[in-house]
């Protein structure tokens, strides 16, 4: 599975950066601390996936630790890439294939 998962979060980057969502600069520490599900108070989603999302799976794949085991990221997806149309297609395939992936139903 894990390199299943580290093929996604390749394929998650590239897909942001495609879509022009990839940025140069991370969120301050305060956007960062955020106790909320997915940092939505602080940040839009592509952030939380490129600054805490993709590091995250990164670390627990290099250290060999147990990966989450029930993710739901998609239904979030959705409703922030809802302004791209069918443009955000690629990128949500991705994101339910990790859900899919993480959470054993593949």
């Amino acid at each position: 599975m894990s390199d299943t998962v580290k093929s996604l979060l390749i394929a998650l980057q590239a897909q942001l950066k495609q879509l022009s969502l990839w940025c140069d600069t991370p969120p301050d520490q305060a956007a960062m601390a955020s106790s909320m599900p997915f940092c939505y108070d602080t940040m839009p989603l592509e952030q939380w996936l490129q600054f805490i999302f993709i590091p995250r799976m990164h670390v627990l794949l290099d250290t060999q630790s147990e990966l989450p085991n029930k993710i739901s990221v998609l239904p979030v997806a959705e409703h922030a890439f809802d302004s791209l149309g069918p443009a955000a297609a690629p990128l949500l395939a991705i994101i339910q294939q990790l859900d899919i992936t993480l959470s054993g139903d593949a």
